[in-house]
């Protein structure tokens, strides 16, 4: 991080970034411009809100075709379900923390790890942040886990950064949000679905995807885990050339989001969904 007044905003300035965010918000701009979005905005959210939750799911390891997760009802075994399940409520939850992440950024992170353990396991460690010696059960990171200390001061000091307001582009304090809690995994468990959400918090909350119609889980599931890691190895590296990486990254998963909704567009334009 930059130890600037606003180090959001000073991660605007790294190689390539601009152009990242400059893509970003042309293809937001064209999906919001569709035609169909004037008349049938809300099904767009709706579907995209499904598409966004499968992607999620699919990169904490239950890959399940979009069909599938429309036509189940129930999630509440163990494993995929599970995951599923606790995808499907965080993409519905998000919408409803957006005031209080602007005042409360950690209160939210809470919320939503309750929300993707299902809120009915009495276990404590439920919905804070992971002391000194508790376990991390999140098996498709492989990145070295933080020290309990280290990751209370980073949360503190990410929060405060959020609450202080930045200059910084919506994509860059989307990703850097993204990257932060998924290289500290705060949490024992659903770290990866927490992450993803935030960013999805930030995007709508920004104001750059007000009707939640860009779907950045979608596009990092299309990228693959393969990528997803790779480009959170440079963020964590804290390189520039690493964080700038990261950030395109998590750029171009809006814009195959994007990709998407517009698709679900032009199907409801020709009658066919």
């Amino acid at each position: 991080m930059s130890t600037t007044a606003d180090p959001l905003a000073a991660l605007a300035s790294l190689p390539g970034v601009a152009d990242s965010v400059d893509s970003v918000r042309r293809a937001v701009d064209r999906v919001y411009g569709h035609r169909v979005m004037r008349r049938r905005s809300n099904e767009i959210t709706s579907e995209a809100a499904l598409r966004g939750a499968r992607g999620s799911a699919a990169l904490s390891g239950a890959d399940w075709a979009l069909e599938e997760v429309r036509r189940r009802s129930d999630f509440g075994g163990e494993g995929e379900p599970r995951t599923v399940g606790a995808a499907l409520r965080l993409t519905a939850e998000a919408g409803q923390l957006l005031s209080v992440w602007r005042q409360s950024p950690l209160r939210v992170l809470a919320r939503l790890h309750l929300v993707a353990a299902g809120g009915d396991t009495p276990d404590a460690r439920v919905g804070r942040p992971r002391l000194a010696g508790e376990p991390v059960d999140e098996p498709l990171i492989g990145l070295e886990l933080p020290e309990a200390d280290e990751v209370s001061g980073r949360l503190e000091g990410l929060a405060g950064l959020l609450i202080a307001g930045s200059e910084a582009p919506a994509p860059v304090t989307a990703a850097v949000v993204h990257g932060e809690l998924l290289a500290l995994r705060p949490f024992g468990s659903h770290n990866g679905l927490v992450a993803r959400t935030a960013e999805r918090i930030v995007l709508i909350g920004s104001g750059l995807d007000p009707k939640a119609v860009c779907p950045a889980e979608v596009g990092h599931a299309e990228l693959g885990r393969e990528a997803y890691a790779a480009a959170l190895e440079g963020y964590v590296s804290g390189t520039p050339e690493g964080v700038a990486a990261w950030i395109a990254h998590c750029g171009r998963a809006v814009e195959l989001g994007v990709r998407e909704s517009t698709a679900v567009c032009e199907a409801l334009q020709r009658g066919a969904a």
